[in-house]
């Protein structure tokens, strides 16, 4: 950040710690909540007890409540409409998210579709959003996405296949209650990927070109809180020391990002969950190495600052990507876009989609469509 230029931070209240999901009831009876929507998925419905636990607590408010679960992974902009839809019909005043972030962004757009009455898709891009959204309250239940605090909310408009992003003040929730207990439902594979999605999150924010002190303190923490507890929490998932850890690292990076942006780890990967369905947090695994090759003579001491942060010499480009390949083959992630069913004949059209991403530009290196092809090659 150069000397005289203005940065903004932002983002909700919240509530860290162990419990903290049973606030639920309390925080939307003091936002105004006569009838809420319950917006979640039907994993964390089938076995955790997560839902009964935040139905309970609005119910000892007295607040009623319609659960809204139709969600998959990677939501759909049908999906934002139908609950829109539910949240209408049921004549509710506010939305309550728990899950993760396909639950929350999916929660965060239909709010927005509420109170604008407009379609999810006219949204798409920076500070479209003309009215603010319905009051919101995120509890998340996997420690990656960030998506309870930040300004972002990403969901695959299924006409195009492409996933756009949602940038907006009006994406912040009013609240999030951030419980590390809720974590521990989460199996392995995907501990990791969105622990990896974490990762993403935090290097990114710390290279960007929009990033400044407040997000750079929030992005180098995490990403060293990252590189000592994720294998652990991977490997001894009832630990609840890690489980925390990882859970608060989630939260500095959503703070980071919502306010510093993204790059091209987060193009590429958006473009690739468009057109492929694949989880996000694998997609930016993949990606990561190859892209910080790239960026790396346009970020030179920021990424030797990042490799420091991950308890490295900071000796150069090497170190640091053949870490991130060690780091996330250690943990599961050890694939190819190849084997997960991206071909050489996809990679033109996955570029293009690439290039018309808003976290492009905030990218340290401003790319052609031919590096991000190249990039595309190296990681298949």
């Amino acid at each position: 950040m150069k000397l005289g230029e203005l940065r903004k931070f932002v983002t909700s209240e919240f509530v860290f710690g162990e419990g903290a999901r049973f606030f639920a009831g309390r925080y939307a009876l003091n936002l105004g909540a006569e009838r809420v929507l319950l917006v979640t998925d039907r994993g964390l419905i089938k076995g955790t007890g997560l839902v009964d636990d935040v139905g309970s607590s609005l119910d000892d408010e007295g607040l009623e409540y319609v659960i809204f679960d139709d969600v998959t992974p990677n939501p759909r902009d049908h999906e934002v409409m139908e609950g829109a839809a539910v949240f209408d019909a049921e004549e509710c005043n506010m939305i309550v998210a728990l899950g993760g972030g396909s639950p929350i962004d999916c929660a965060k757009a239909i709010g927005a579709a509420v109170s604008n009455r407009m379609h999810v898709l006219d949204f798409e891009g920076v500070d479209m959003i003309p009215t603010p959204s319905v009051p919101i309250i995120c509890i998340p239940t996997t420690a990656g996405t960030g998506a309870d605090v930040s300004q972002f909310a990403i969901i695959l408009d299924t006409s195009r296949m492409v996933k756009i992003a949602i940038i907006s003040k009006a994406m912040v929730p009013d609240a999030s209650l951030i419980d590390p207990e809720t974590t521990v439902t989460m199996d392995r594979k995907l501990t990791a990927a969105t622990g990896m999605d974490a990762l993403a999150h935090a290097i990114e924010a710390y290279v960007s070109n929009a990033s400044f002190h407040l997000t750079d303190l929030n992005a180098l923490d995490a990403i060293r809180i990252i590189g000592r507890c994720l294998p652990s929490a991977v490997d001894e998932p009832e630990n609840m020391e890690y489980r925390e850890a990882m859970m608060l690292a989630s939260l500095e990076t959503g703070l980071a990002f919502s306010n510093a942006s993204l790059g091209l780890v987060h193009a590429m990967a958006h473009s690739l969950g468009g057109k492929l369905d694949m989880p996000h947090g694998e997609a930016n695994a993949l990606l990561l190495e190859h892209v910080i090759e790239f960026n790396y003579p346009g970020a030179t001491e920021r990424y030797l600052e990042i490799a420091r942060a991950m308890g490295l010499s900071g000796s150069g480009p090497g170190e640091l990507t053949e870490y991130i390949g060690e780091f996330r083959s250690h943990l599961g992630i050890d694939m190819t876009l190849r084997d997960l069913g991206v071909r050489e004949e996809d990679i033109p059209g996955l570029a293009e989609t690439s290039m018309r991403d808003p976290c492009i530009v905030t990218n340290p290196v401003k790319p052609s469509r031919e590096d991000v092809e190249t990039i595309f090659r190296r990681a298949l």
